[in-house]
């Protein structure tokens, strides 16, 4: 049997999901910062947490 939900392989699965509201201000910076950089809102808030991430070390 196979399995219905299979996809390509990956070395880091994400699993998780989170739901956010945003303000005006907040979802206009985001919107921006995807245009300027050419990633999804996923990819842009994943890079966000890595920032808060780094933060926690020092």
């Amino acid at each position: 049997m196979a399995n219905p939900k299979m996809g390509r392989p990956t070395d880091n699965p994400k699993d998780k999901t989170l739901f956010i509201r945003l303000d005006n201000e907040s979802s206009e910076a985001l919107e921006a910062y995807c245009e300027q950089e050419q990633v999804t809102k996923a990819e842009a808030a994943r890079r966000g947490i890595k920032k808060l991430k780094d933060d926690l070390k020092k």
